[in-house]
């Protein structure tokens, strides 16, 4: 039986649709622009310094990304978890869960330090020989790394409180720390008011001193105003059961943004044979293009714990009206990212210090990617939705074939022709490819699980006469 208090989580079943993601998804969509903040910033105040500087940050982003991927998809998996107990009216499940997700992110945050102490230097010299473009990488993501538990924190205590539909909190934990990641970066990065300059380092100092101040933000509002889950010691012994429900989607999810990682990775190795600036490039395209896509993961996450708590509770229309309600607007929004990249690239370029031929290559690069974002909105809504209905291997799958089956061969086999323009158009094409699969894989979704799931009651009815 559901409990009394269980209001916050169990209006996911039973308000209107359109104002429920409205006010599920605006807070995470507005903390997601925040989170996109985090390596814009960085990379806005390090370009100042000089393009080397930019380039490090750039090829140090694939394990920057990988973190974030750990963090965030570990959240994910205890965010469907969660709201799918919740709707399932399994309050100790839910408690469990919450628990043993704050577990699961410490653990991981442990390996990634241990990897800051030993292994940074040789990811970074696997990518490049210049010796400044390695300082620079070495001393950002050693910081990053060794001091990366804020990061894994935060982001399970902002799933925690999304999961029951208190968004708000999670995007003001995420707020407070991007302000004090952009009051401090040109303090710590240029040494002004006293503090030693400190170069790319300052820049992942007030990075990781955001986090750690986020997570602190965190733990007081799951503490504090968060009623639909309660803390208590008994739940933090790992349960084997509850891991493995959380890790069922997260791995997938913590997968699907590995990806990425790796993508990105083999992207720089490509684009590195033409020129430090063509790595620039890209490393600034992949900002930017978080301000378009950041928006729709934070739509995402509004949507998956509706999606989820429906599905718990075994009302399938519901699911059906936020699924297109949400591809819609994911739609919109990237749709004017393409506008903005057509239209001004340059404007946008120069807010990195662009120099004459970073503006020349990036304007051309940005005009062309950008095509890719007529497509990823819905993209992007489909593959959540698997997620959030327990298939995330659909969702990897979809990513696999788009940043590596298809993204990366393509780029290389189109590096052949000696015209960096020509490896830009992988974007484009890859993103057909993936959505092609992902509208497939929506139909034998909507087949198997939510056709049936309408007929059940008609099924019912005709036993019971």
């Amino acid at each position: 039986m559901r409990k009394s208090h269980d209001i916050s989580a169990a209006r996911m079943g039973t308000a209107p649709v359109g104002p429920l993601l409205l006010s599920c998804s605006v807070p995470m969509m507005i903390s997601m622009l925040v989170q996109a903040l985090y390596n814009v910033v960085d990379s806005i105040f390090v370009s100042h310094i000089n393009e080397a500087a930019l380039s490090a940050v750039s090829l140090a982003f694939p394990l920057q990304n990988l973190m974030i991927a750990f963090a965030v998809g570990t959240g994910v998996g205890v965010n469907a978890h969660l709201s799918r107990s919740l709707g399932e009216g399994n309050q100790a499940e839910s408690n469990r869960a919450a628990a043993n997700g704050i577990v699961l992110s410490i653990c991981t945050a442990v390996v990634f330090i241990l990897f800051g102490l030993f292994g940074v230097r040789p990811f970074m010299e696997s990518q490049t020989s210049d010796p400044l473009i390695l300082k620079y990488g070495v001393d950002y993501l050693t910081v990053c790394c060794v001091w990366g538990l804020g990061l894994f924190v935060q982001c399970m205590l902002e799933k925690i409180l999304a999961a029951t539909g208190r968004t708000s909190f999670a995007m003001f934990s995420q707020l407070i720390g991007a302000v004090i990641n952009i009051i401090f970066d040109p303090i710590f990065i240029f040494g002004l008011f006293g503090a030693p300059r400190m170069d790319a380092a300052g820049a992942a100092i007030a990075t990781v001193m955001g986090q750690w101040i986020g997570a602190c933000c965190g733990i007081v509002m799951n503490l504090v105003w968060n009623k639909d889950v309660q803390f208590h010691l008994k739940n933090f012994r790992p349960s084997r059961r509850t891991v493995a429900r959380i890790y069922t989607v997260g791995v997938p999810s913590i997968a699907l943004s590995a990806i990425g990682s790796v993508m990105t990775f083999l992207m720089n190795s490509i684009l590195i044979a033409f020129s430090s600036t063509a790595v620039a490039v890209f490393g600034v395209y992949f900002k930017l293009q978080s301000f378009v896509l950041m928006p729709v993961f934070g739509l995402n996450n509004g949507m998956v714990p509706i999606v989820s708590y429906n599905y718990g509770a075994h009302k399938p229309e519901r699911i059906i009206r936020v699924f297109k309600l949400a591809g819609i607007t994911a739609t919109c929004i990237t749709f004017i990212g393409f506008l903005l990249a057509q239209f001004i690239p340059g404007l946008l370029l120069s807010v990195f210090n662009a120099s004459d031929d970073m503006l020349a290559m990036g304007a051309m690069a940005l005009r062309i990617i950008s095509i890719h974002f007529i497509l990823a909105g819905l993209d992007i809504v489909m593959t959540a939705t698997f997620q959030a209905l327990g298939k995330g291997l659909m969702a990897l799958c979809a990513s696999l074939i788009r940043q590596l089956v298809v993204l990366i061969p393509v780029a290389w086999l189109l590096s052949l022709s000696g015209n960096v323009n020509m490896v830009w158009w992988s974007f484009p094409i890859a993103e057909l490819f993936s959505l092609t699969v992902c509208t497939i894989f929506t139909i034998k979704i909507y087949r198997e699980i939510l056709k049936p799931m309408m007929n059940a009651p008609k099924a019912a009815e005709a036993v019971a006469v």
